[in-house]
């Protein structure tokens, strides 16, 4: 028994990063749940949480912007999607010139850019995402995540649910459409973000725990607010 969680350990080690995070499997108990605490059921479940929200923001954020969905040259929202979170491309794609994480979030608020606004941004907070989780599409004894990258991921969501709200072009116009104070009222985008940010916070806070590591808070106006670091 103990050769043989020894091996499946290294195993384990060895296994290669992902675009997002498997659905929960319908089976019953496999061999790899051996190898996971609690602590590493409890963060992949807000990893699926986090990824699921990023989705539904990517398909509401392309209805609310057909524009973008028409730069990316697809035929619709579903293959859209499709390209962003079913492909393994580890978040470096060709049309952001490999850019992920912050630099490619910034991209989509930058006046002299013109591609996929929404593919940049939902690239760069999905590899900004798994950046935080170390590039694993499961957790494992093993893993190791920083309180420090889950709190400044939650804080650039912050920052970027902010800039959707406030980011113009040279003509005044939002770089992004999202938010619309009606009527009819709709938030939806913006409850979306704040679960991203509340899943990411309590991961922070109980990595932070786990760890007996500080989480350093940097206060930021958001008028002013840069991304913050992840790596």
């Amino acid at each position: 028994m103990r050769c043989g969680l020894v091996l499946l350990l290294g195993l384990v080690a060895c296994s290669s990063p992902g675009t997002a995070p498997p659905k929960v499997s319908p089976g019953g108990f496999s061999p790899t749940d051996l190898a996971k605490t609690q602590v590493d059921r409890f963060a992949e479940t807000h990893q699926r949480e986090v990824f699921a929200s990023l989705r539904r923001l990517t398909e509401k954020l392309y209805r609310r912007n057909p524009r973008e969905l028409r730069k990316s040259g697809l035929p619709s929202v579903e293959a859209a999607l499709a390209r962003i979170y079913d492909t393994p491309h580890q978040w470096r794609l060709p049309e952001l010139s490999g850019r992920r994480d912050i630099e490619a979030l910034s991209l989509a608020f930058r006046a002299d850019y013109t591609g996929d606004r929404v593919l940049a941004l939902s690239v760069g907070l999905g590899s900004m995402v798994q950046t935080a989780f170390n590039d694993k599409v499961a957790l494992f004894i093993t893993d190791d995540l920083d309180p420090q990258r889950l709190f400044n991921a939650a804080r650039n969501v912050e920052i970027s649910a902010w800039k959707l709200n406030h980011d113009r072009d040279v003509d005044g116009n939002l770089f992004l459409l999202s938010n619309d104070m009606g009527p009819p009222r709709n938030l939806s985008f913006e409850r979306e973000m704040g679960r991203i940010i509340g899943h990411l916070d309590v991961l922070s806070q109980v990595m932070a725990e786990r760890s007996q590591r500080v989480v350093v808070s940097a206060a930021q106006s958001m008028a002013t607010a840069v991304f913050l670091p992840i790596k």
